[in-house]
Formats: C-alpha cells, structure tokens, sequence
C-alpha cells in the first residue's frame, strides 16, 4: 500500500465495539483480534473513502505529538500486517 491507496475491511471482517471490555475488536472468520484505540481508529476509517495520507491527517489531528513522516510508516506497516491477514485491502 502507498499513501494514496484508499483501504477498506474486506467483507468478512466486521469491527465491532465489545460493551464488557470497553474495546474494539476485528472479528473475521473463526478469529478475533482485539484492538487498541489508535488501530481501531484506523481500521474505522479504512472504508476505501480515506486515502492513507488522509488517516494520517486525521490521527495527527486526535492524537499529534508524531511527526508526520513516523505517524505514516506506523499506519503503512499496520495496515500492510492487517492485508497479510486478509481482513483489508487497497479499495
């Protein structure tokens, strides 16, 4: 993926926000992955609407304090372990 692929959860994965435990979670067939707020974050915004420079302007905007160059490998290297599982891809 490159800055200006535009992500999206394939169809078989859902994020979900689990009421007990207060967190997300990525539920994909006979899995689960529970999420920090920064991954939720963006897994809720890779809906092949935002292109990744925009989730990294975005997570600047919440958070800030990154530089933007770190902020933007950071997101690149989560979304690329999140395509090697299978539950996104570049929409």
């Amino acid at each position: 993926m490159t800055p200006t692929s535009r992500p999206r959860l394939v169809a078989k994965a859902r994020l979900r926000f689990d009421r007990l435990s207060q967190r997300y979670l990525l539920l994909y067939p006979e899995r689960g992955l529970a999420l920090s707020p920064t991954a939720a974050e963006i897994l809720k915004l890779c809906t092949g609407e935002h292109s990744i420079a925009a989730i990294v302007e975005r997570l600047m905007a919440t958070y800030g304090g990154q530089a933007p160059g770190v902020v933007e490998r950071e997101v690149l290297d989560f979304l690329a372990s999140m395509q090697d599982r299978g539950v996104v891809t570049d929409g």
